[in-house]
């Protein structure tokens, strides 16, 4: 299964993942902006990030698709902004992906679809992606559910 957690480490669905690979004691780390820029600031200490030559976004994301083995994308509807650009990017360079729609899912439907798709793509970094918390104010709620429901299941 899953051997690390990575993320770009903006605020909601990306901190979500890391808070969640923290509490497990799960591996994780990932890419972020110089200055380990956020949209409230720069990100704390104590997630194990490397930070870009650049504070470019759209580096760090590309990044992070590169340096995993999929990335799951969670969402309410359709993807915009930096979700969206995340989905292109893994497309372009024939990464695994996969988008969690919760507005199509519950938690624990989410989590089995992940779990499958893992499993099938023999993944064992993964990248987690989705918006913003300005964007999408309960994205980080809803993605630490699924990664801990994903997890306490195995």
């Amino acid at each position: 299964m899953l051997e690390k957690i990575v993320s770009g480490g903006q605020t909601g669905a990306d901190q979500a993942a890391l808070d969640v690979a923290t509490r497990l004691g799960i591996p994780h780390g990932g890419w972020v902006p110089k200055g380990r820029a956020t949209e409230i600031g720069p990100l704390p200490d104590r997630y194990r990030m490397r930070e870009m030559p650049t504070a470019d976004y759209a580096k760090r994301t590309e990044q992070n698709v590169l340096d995993s083995d999929g990335t799951v994308i969670v969402s309410h509807g359709a993807l915009d902004g930096g979700s969206a650009l995340t989905e292109v990017l893994a497309e372009q360079h024939g990464r695994p992906h996969i988008q969690l729609d919760m507005d199509k899912l519950s938690v624990r439907d989410a989590a089995d679809t992940l779990k499958g798709w893992i499993q099938d793509n023999a993944i064992r970094t993964l990248n987690v992606a989705g918006p913003r918390e300005s964007r999408d104010p309960d994205i980080y709620r809803l993605t630490a559910a699924v990664l801990e429901t994903l997890f306490k299941e195995g």
